[in-house]
């Protein structure tokens, strides 16, 4: 192995305007205790884990770099590949994804993070995670039934970036910021111009609705990615809604700790914890994701008593596939990682490739129902086009009635009566 690049002062600093400034820091973090909270944390942050493969990639595409600046997500997001042409130095590119403008020369938006480069095949692009981030031609195909908004958030929105449609909660669209994007995104309207953060001062229409509808018990952060967020600007942003007596719980939707480990740091996983109860929801796509940063990652936010759920996408030819979405869900439960949701893939605009039949979805389901753990389970949804919301779906187990019994299959197809009547 080469010799591992030696340390150098770290200089990477995040860049943010006085117009994103958190209004009145003071109000809400102590400095002595964030520098108190910095120097108990320095040693955890400097034995962050670099994996073998990281590492050969970082020696070969980033010599001068040091593993303190390939730990730095600042650093991460900064030599992010954003273009075909960038991409082209890190792997061979198929005919389709050589393609980066399609019709009137329109380009499709691209980000990847050095880490979640290093985790692609460089010579297939039939590969799992590299189908999922990197732009094709297809992408450019539209089909029935296809919009740029197909949950109809906007319709739903009674003050820019909140979407309030189900009666206790709301979306909070923190950001169009992401580090990676995901081919399949919904919310591509919000990312696909490379939009930064959208600032703190934007955001006090959202609060302020949050604070006057005592109906809400329940906040949804997300984005864009809402961790790719200055700690400061994420801690207003939770410090605000845990002032408001009548939100019981925080979530976060985030897909950084699959693509970004390096941003789950000790002062973050510190700060989140002071806001309890607080949920993350991490998006995962396949089982090549959980590698050892991502193991570490996660092991910082559960041990710190925040409850971590998955959010998976159904995927064609990523993970549609009973033994590979088992083993992805397996995976998660040994990183402490619950299966919450299995997404049918939302009908946003150049997205066809990725879809599956509904079917598929159910055979996936009766795949693991009763062949693993429940835990191992997640729920099988549509998000309904048009607003419906979340629709569960289940295989076919009940079967039908017999007298004063109704008639159930099992996992194994199996018939079973249950007497069904009341006293």
């Amino acid at each position: 192995m080469d010799k591992i690049p030696s340390e150098k002062p770290d200089t990477i600093h995040p860049e943010i305007s006085e117009e994103e400034e958190p209004p009145s820091k003071s109000s809400f973090i102590d400095e002595a205790s964030l520098l108190d909270e910095y120097l108990k944390s320095r040693n955890d942050r400097d034995k962050n884990t670099i994996s073998e493969r990281s590492l050969s990639f970082l020696q070969t595409f980033f010599p001068e770099a040091t593993i303190k600046e390939w730990n730095s997500w600042h650093w991460q997001i900064k030599n992010s590949a954003r273009s075909i042409e960038q991409l082209a130095r890190y792997i061979w590119l198929s005919e389709n994804e050589v393609k980066p403008d399609g019709p009137n020369s329109q380009s499709l938006p691209l980000r990847i993070s050095p880490y979640y480069i290093s985790l692609l095949d460089r010579n297939n692009p039939e590969q799992a995670l590299r189908k999922s981030v990197v732009p094709v031609f297809d992408e450019f195909l539209l089909h029935p039934g296809e919009a740029s908004d197909p949950l109809s958030e906007e319709h739903d929105s009674p003050v820019p970036n909140v979407v309030h449609r189900y009666p206790d909660r709301v979306l909070f669209l923190v950001t169009g910021f992401c580090s990676t994007y995901c081919r399949y995104c919904t919310r591509t309207r919000m990312v696909a111009k490379d939009k930064c953060h959208i600032g703190v001062k934007v955001w006090e229409a959202g609060l302020n609705y949050i604070e006057q509808h005592t109906e809400i018990r329940d906040v949804l952060i997300s984005g864009g990615d809402p961790l790719t967020m200055p700690d400061l600007h994420v801690e207003y942003l939770l410090s605000r809604l845990r002032s408001i007596p009548h939100v019981e719980i925080i979530r976060i939707g985030t897909k950084v700790p699959a693509v970004l480990p390096q941003r789950i740091t000790r002062p973050l996983v510190n700060m989140l914890k002071k806001y309890h109860p607080l949920f993350i929801s991490i998006h995962f796509t396949h089982a090549d994701e959980i590698t050892p940063e991502v193991t570490e990652a996660c092991e910082k936010l559960v041990n710190a008593g925040i409850p971590l759920g998955s959010q998976t996408v159904l995927l064609k030819g990523i993970n549609d596939d009973v033994q590979v979405m088992k083993k992805l869900m397996h995976a998660l439960l040994k990183i402490r990682v619950r299966p919450y949701y299995l997404y049918q893939c939302d009908p946003v605009v150049g997205s066809g490739h990725f879809r599956t039949t509904i079917e598929k979805g159910l055979e996936i389901i009766r795949g693991l129902r009763g062949h693993t753990s429940g835990y191992a389970v997640p729920t099988y949804v549509v998000d309904a086009p048009g607003g419906g919301g979340k629709i569960p779906l289940l295989p076919d187990y009940f079967v039908g009635r017999e007298d004063d019994f109704v008639l159930l299959k099992n996992y194994e197809d199996k018939l079973f009566r249950y007497p069904d009547y009341s006293t």
